[in-house]
């Protein structure tokens, strides 16, 4: 099982960009499954499902999407006592303007 999940992460791209009107977000996937210790399933297919299609997170669905932890608030992770910073007064910590 551990050697059929660090094959999978091999195979995962290093980062992943993802278009905002807000700010890019660079999300660093190595990062995060380092972190998980290799484990994908903490993340997929539960949380995220391993696709390329486009978040389409429009107005206001951010922050749904955190409520229902859909996204980076889901795991525990991106929001208040989680395991990471929370994402509510941390906008720029992901999203950032092309310079």
């Amino acid at each position: 099982l551990v050697v059929s999940l660090a094959l999978m992460a091999a195979d995962a791209p290093a980062k992943l960009v993802f278009p905002a009107k807000t700010g890019d977000v660079t999300y660093e996937h190595k990062k995060h499954a380092d972190r998980e210790k290799g484990d994908c399933k903490v993340c997929h297919d539960k949380i995220w499902p391993q696709k390329k299609a486009p978040l389409n997170f429009k107005a206001a669905m951010h922050k749904t999407a955190e409520a229902k932890k859909e996204s980076c608030a889901s795991a525990g992770c991106h929001h208040e006592g989680g395991k990471a910073f929370a994402s509510k007064g941390n906008c720029q910590k992901c999203h950032q303007k092309k310079k």
